[in-house]
């Protein structure tokens, strides 16, 4: 289409009026249409194109009939809006930050559905198949809207472990063939939806249903029981000092060699597992498997007793050890010091002492805050470690090697949130925002609606450019922590908690969020230098002493919030 040397501005398809045809390697193939048609002097001509899959020929022609006339056509898009409004239109916000207002409202919800959760597919990444991981953290994005579209994601996935606890790492629907795989964190994904479902819904019978395995069609066992294997496998997979394998790879890929012996350690994997382990203690002991909830009690306070004695770099939390037991991450490395999910994690879980916590946070805010935001990594790796893996074969500062990578940018706001540091938390939105950083166009190059997968750190030529949009994790996470977290407006099981942490500037803001079938219109009102402590909450005119505010059976609730 673009043809050799072609550009937007000037496609060769369109200068010569010519269709190539070809295809294959450097060709870089798009999917394009050619269509002849003469227009006079301010005169228009409507087209339409229907992009579909059908069994057959004689399908196809029959539905076709339905679009044959604009008024047809002109119905058909209506009702794609009118369900596009009906899914994202249960969640809205009005800030003072117009460029949160505009993601949050719908733009991140539609690009986690539409690109990560339905297509599986984007610019960049065009595989159609389902991650283990992936899709059962973008399916967050369904909670405050629909959560029994959570629901089917996690059986989904559930129906993709297999009976020794481990999962698919991916796997392409129709054919179900999949990967699988040594990463380590894969599998604990699905506790860590169960514990945010129920946290939105309160649903403990979810848990009694049964699915089965893959590979092994004849066992099905409750989502409890698929839950419990997964952690148990992970709490097999222990070093000698009492601190998780990181096998192929934790949550970053990228560090894909540096426990293929299976003796390398995961710091970061440590911490998810503490929080895993002290959430499902709870879980287990409301459903009553008291065994269970005892098991997981103790496990996670012999794992803060590794984690306290070994995890310590000495101004931050070192990443992982090699199978040689080298470590990454640590102030000793002469590339990848410090990497920021073990920093952020040891606040989120909990598992690090309060001045380990702020002490790791500042860290991240002397070494890895950036223009973009937090880097992932520093100083990027400048020369291959295939001890470490495929992340030192990318150039230094893009995506895992020293950029910013946006899922784990969104979880350092969480951090700071917990720590109470709301304009350190504001401060990173502003960073990896895709409409802050579009005012650079020219730099930046993506999309300014979507989040990007990586922005480019200092350590590239091109520090500052966007990359790998639409397919990307990101967008569920930064619309959960928003609401969540910087308004702090979340789901726990005893109700809705209220517990803004905005930027002191802020004269206040209001959220409308279904909870549990109920409709809650929240205003709230920031008094000067309230510094986040709340003042007064009234729920339908009447005051409540909590911030958690119980479920109704009203169809709508009215709260007002003043902060001072």
């Amino acid at each position: 289409f673009l043809g050799n040397y072609g550009s937007l501005n000037q496609p060769s398809a369109v200068i010569t009026g010519n269709l190539t045809r070809k295809t294959g390697a450097w060709h870089d193939p798009i999917a394009s249409l050619r269509v002849n048609i003469n227009l006079s002097n301010k005169k228009s001509e409507r087209l339409a194109f229907y992009l579909g899959l059908k069994e057959n020929r004689e399908n196809i022609e029959k539905t076709l009939t339905n679009y044959k006339t604009d008024e047809q056509i002109d119905k058909a898009f209506s009702q794609v809006k009118s369900k596009w409004e009906k899914l994202l239109g249960t969640l809205s916000v009005d800030t003072p930050d117009q460029a949160l207002n505009f993601m949050v409202n719908k733009w991140l919800r539609y690009q986690a559905i539409s690109s990560r959760l339905w297509g599986r597919t984007a610019y960049y990444q065009q595989s159609g198949a389902y991650g283990f991981r992936d899709q059962l953290q973008d399916s967050l994005v369904f909670l405050p809207i629909d959560p029994t579209l959570t629901e089917k994601q996690i059986k989904l996935h559930a129906r993709h472990q297999l009976a020794d606890g481990t999962v698919l790492h991916w796997w392409h629907p129709i054919t179900e063939i999949g990967l699988e795989t040594k990463m380590t964190d894969d599998l604990l994904w699905l506790p860590f939806l169960i514990i945010h479902y129920l946290k939105e819904t309160n649903n403990y019978s979810f848990l009694d249903e049964e699915v089965e395995y893959y590979k092994n069609e004849g066992l099905k066992e409750t989502l409890f029981e698929h839950c419990c294997r997964a952690i148990d496998k992970v709490l097999s997979r222990f070093s000698e000092r009492g601190l998780p394998l990181i096998g192929a790879g934790d949550w970053n890929d990228g560090l894909s060699a540096v426990g293929l012996e299976m003796k390398g350690e995961s710091i970061w994997l440590a911490e998810f597992l503490y929080y895993i382990l002290k959430e499902f203690y709870l879980i287990a002991q409301n459903k009553c498997k008291t065994e269970s909830a005892s098991h997981y009690h103790n496990k996670s306070e012999e794992l803060k007793t590794a984690f306290d004695t070994h995890a310590w770099d000495g101004e931050w939390f070192y990443a992982a050890t090699k199978d040689n037991g080298d470590l990454i991450g640590s102030a000793k490395c002469s590339e990848g010091k410090i990497h920021l999910n073990p920093q952020s994690w040891a606040v989120i879980s909990g598992i690090a002492n309060s001045e380990k916590q702020s002490l790791a946070m500042e860290a991240v805010k002397k070494h890895l805050i950036k223009k973009n935001g937090p880097l992932l990594l520093s100083p990027a790796y400048s020369k291959l470690d295939k001890y470490i893996g495929y992340l030192t074969r990318y150039a230094a500062g893009r995506r895992e090697n020293g950029g910013v990578y946006m899922h784990a940018a969104t979880w350092s706001i969480w951090a700071f949130c917990l720590l109470k540091q709301p304009e350190n938390a504001f401060d990173i939105w502003k960073r990896i925002s895709p409409i802050y950083n579009s005012q650079d166009a020219d730099k930046y190059k993506a999309e300014p609606y979507v989040t990007p997968g990586s922005i480019d750190g200092p350590d590239s030529i091109d520090y500052g450019m966007g990359g790998w949009t639409w397919y990307t994790g990101s967008a569920a996470w930064l619309q959960k922590i928003i609401v969540d977290w910087i308004l702090g407006v979340r789901a726990s099981e005893g109700g809705l908690i209220i517990d803004p942490c905005i930027p002191n500037d802020w004269n206040g803001f209001s959220i409308r969020r279904t909870f549990r079938g109920t409709i809650y219109n929240i205003a709230v009102t920031n008094l000067k230098d309230s510094k986040g402590k709340i003042k007064s909450i009234k729920v339908d005119g009447i005051e409540t002493k909590s911030n958690t505010i119980a479920p109704s059976e009203k169809s709508e609730l009215s709260i007002e919030v003043i902060l001072g």
